[in-house]
């Protein structure tokens, strides 16, 4: 590994010193040689945060590691301390875009290339984003306007490549694209990502696989190939390697809504027992999602808002977006940034379970004893039901029991491989809690 021959990580992190994309992508190289780097990555930055009177160089420093370890609002945070130079905005529009803050991102894309980093490299950033928020024409007239030696580039041709399939266009062209890229660049983890599921799309099972191995040993780790790889080995009934690739989605990114969903997947479809401390850590965010919005310090303006949206718990507080709670009377800036600090500390967001939530009916706060309310905020592992039925209460987007008694009888058939056995097993334990079904 030449590039890193002699490469102190954790200098370069915590001292002085050039600190630029060399740097930078020899951190990155080292992480993927050698995982055991990741903890000295953290442990650098935790010490980093921990000086007094930082320098805005050392912001910068800062907030790119950050970026690196998937802690994007922090790294925004530090990023906007920074000293305003090229490499700031450069990361600034990385976590904003990875936030899915696109009109930041692209202004961030500008006022980087404006303060003189690489052209091209702005500009690959700028038609990503653009594609990311729905915009694949746009990408592609950036794309367009690109000229000479970046045209023959991995990064250039592994965006092209993804914007034509964004765009709807000649398959073949795109598995094309996808191959120069990976002739250019044997290691670029987005034209393996893109080759690969060309490859799964068309049923190409084992290259696809390979391609998936090879995109997942890149730092940072590519979410979307050990995601699809573990969808893979599932599907291969080799449960062990999958929940090994949805793991290590969870210890970069301890909030991926997904990668816990298939993990808890996983496991269930295995019905293998797992050591005690990923037991311990899976059943401590269930108890953190079950946790009353009460139980912590809030303002009264916030307090009543939560209370009028039926917001009873943590859970229910990350299924709801910023403008959803934005839309309610008397909940302003104040309020959201209040709420977001506080799920922050905790290792959510708002929106974060948005995509798995469906309308539900809730019930008026009010009408609740704390007795009751202690009852639906357990969480649906004390039912002990069946591998089938939990696995579909999991999809569902159901964590708790109160979620859970907020569904009818046939919301719950409406899942795949959820039946009727499943459904009055449901009832019996429901029941012993002395709880129902809703309309039942």
């Amino acid at each position: 590994m030449p590039e890193t021959e002699g490469f102190d990580l954790k200098q370069v992190v915590l001292y002085d010193g050039s600190f630029g994309p060399r740097e930078i992508d020899q951190l990155q190289q080292a992480i993927a040689h050698d995982q055991g780097n990741f903890r000295t990555l953290r442990d650098a930055v935790a010490e980093l945060q921990k000086r007094e009177s930082p320098s805005p160089a050392s912001y910068v420093r800062l907030g790119v590691c950050l970026y690196l370890l998937g802690r994007y609002y922090a790294a925004i945070e530090a990023l906007q301390k920074g000293d305003g130079g090229a490499l700031a905005h450069y990361y600034l529009a990385k976590a904003y875009a990875a936030r899915h803050y696109f009109d930041k991102a692209l202004a961030s894309w500008e006022a980087a290339r404006k303060a003189g980093y690489n052209a091209d490299a702005c500009a690959l950033g700028k038609a990503e984003t653009l594609r990311y928020a729905g915009d694949a024409q746009g990408a592609l007239e950036v794309l367009d306007a690109c000229s000479g030696a970046i045209e023959q580039t991995a990064d250039y041709l592994a965006q092209r490549a993804a914007t034509v399939a964004a765009l709807g266009g000649n398959p073949n062209e795109v598995v094309a694209l996808y191959e120069r890229a990976v002739e250019a660049d044997l290691d670029h983890p987005g034209a393996l990502f893109g080759l690969a599921a060309e490859n799964d799309r068309y049923g190409n099972d084992t290259k696809a696989m390979n391609l998936y191995r090879k995109a997942a040993d890149r730092f940072p780790a590519h979410v979307g190939s050990l995601l699809n790889l573990g969808i893979l080995y599932e599907d291969h009934e080799q449960y062990d390697q999958a929940a090994q690739c949805f793991q290590r989605v969870l210890d970069a990114f301890p909030d991926h809504p997904r990668a816990r969903l298939f993990l808890k997947d996983t496991q269930a479809s295995s019905d293998q027992y797992y050591d005690e401390d990923a037991q311990k850590k899976r059943d401590r965010m269930s108890q953190v999602l079950s946790i009353p919005v009460t139980d912590f310090e809030l303002s009264v303006r916030s307090r009543n808002c939560l209370q009028k949206m039926g917001i009873m718990t943590l859970g229910d507080l990350c299924r709801c977006t910023e403008a959803e709670l934005l839309a309610s009377k008397n909940f302003g800036e104040t309020s959201l940034v209040e709420i977001k600090d506080m799920l922050y500390a905790r290792g959510l967001h708002l929106g974060q379970f948005a995509a798995e939530r469906q309308a539900v009916e809730v019930p008026e706060p009010e009408t609740v004893t704390a007795e009751d309310q202690a009852v639906l905020n357990k969480p649906i592992a004390d039912l002990n039901v069946s591998v089938r039925a939990r696995k579909c209460l999991i999809k569902l987007g159901i964590s708790t029991l109160g979620e859970l008694v907020r569904r009818t009888g046939d919301d719950l058939l409406e899942c795949k491989n959820f039946g009727v056995t499943s459904l009055n097993e449901v009832r019996e334990k429901l029941a012993l809690e002395g709880l129902k079904l809703r309309g039942e």
